[in-house]
């Protein structure tokens, strides 16, 4: 009858929990790439989702504040005066794009609004006196507000 080994069922033994360890150790690996994949990807399109929010919410108080400039603007060539309630609404935007927006959306926008005000000082202006001042450089008091607004928009 032949004596058992005691030596290579030691070495069995070993190599069998090596291997149940290291397919223990590689599922441990594999499931926490995983989550570690899922997250990262989830914390990405949520900062994509919050940066285009904050993009459509710029667009929306531009857009506002591009219309009711433009009101005022016809208002001051018509007219020499106006409401103060009617200024009320614009300034409102202009302090909300003074909250989200770079230095120089803000300047331009206040720029715009003062050179709108300047324009109730001066004298009232006719369609004729208009359109002849078209040719010789009508001042659009939107134009540098609309390309800071453009160039920050390009950003986000």
């Amino acid at each position: 009858m032949p004596t058992p080994r005691l030596g290579t069922q030691v070495v069995t033994d070993s190599a069998t929990y090596l291997s149940a360890v290291a397919a223990l150790v590689g599922t441990f690996v594999g499931g926490i790439t995983s989550i570690a994949t899922s997250w990262l990807g989830q914390q990405r399109q949520t900062k994509e989702l919050r940066r285009a929010r904050a993009k459509a919410e710029r667009q929306a108080l531009y857009k506002q504040f591009i219309l009711d400039a433009s009101k005022l603007y016809t208002d001051a060539l018509e007219h020499n005066t106006t409401e103060i309630t009617e200024l009320v609404d614009i300034y409102a935007t202009l302090n909300r794009i003074r909250v989200l927006s770079s230095p120089k959306v803000i300047a331009e926008a206040d720029n715009a609004l003062r050179m709108i005000v300047d324009t109730y000082a001066k004298e009232n202006t006719t369609f004729s006196g208009i359109r002849q001042s078209i040719g010789h450089g009508f001042p659009d008091p939107l134009r540098a507000f609309s390309e800071a607004c453009h160039e920050e928009l390009k950003v986000y």
